[in-house]
């Protein structure tokens, strides 16, 4: 779900009442006047699959391909603000788990192409950012996070299979 907070700061606040540790690059792009958050409630059907899962047969793969692949089987990219809230909703991920969020990548004030991870490292639930640059290498078994299409799309039942839906 989002849209259940009027403004990015309120969104910040929850997670520092949570007890979520915010990395430094989450941080600041969650402070930029482009991360918007939404203006009303509303259900984001998310599908957890890795590069593999979407035909990378290497060990890696650069960001702008998953995002190429995971679009040419019907995902999309899913809205800033779903990082924070699927962290804020997610209590019970499993330790050692990252997801990636397949995300429009949003510019540090230096300019530096951030994505969010939302995670369990073991130490507790963060939030952290990652390098957003269409060339960044991403292992084939990373976990991505993308919003699934409402209209279907060609090939999408193969991994179909593979993913696996979030809980709301």
């Amino acid at each position: 779900m989002i849209g259940t907070f009027a403004d990015p700061i309120k969104l910040r606040n929850a997670l520092d009442r949570m007890g979520c540790n915010v990395g430094g690059r989450a941080a600041e792009i969650i402070a930029r006047p482009t991360f918007a958050v939404a203006s009303q409630k509303t259900a984001v059907e998310l599908v957890t699959v890795s590069p593999a899962e979407l035909g990378v047969t290497s060990d890696a793969a650069t960001l702008a391909d998953v995002y190429a692949r995971a679009g040419q089987l019907g995902f999309e990219l899913a809205a800033a603000e779903v990082g924070p809230q699927l962290r804020l909703q997610y209590l019970d991920q499993p330790i050692g788990e990252f997801l990636i969020v397949g995300m429009e990548p949003i510019k540090t004030w230096s300019g530096e192409p951030i994505i969010l991870n939302v995670a369990n490292g073991g130490a507790g639930l963060i939030l952290i950012g990652q390098d957003g640059s269409a060339g960044a290498e991403i292992p084939a078994t990373s976990r991505f996070i993308f919003a699934r299409a409402h209209r279907p799309a060609a090939g999408a039942g193969r991994v179909e299979e593979a993913a696996v839906l979030l809980p709301r």
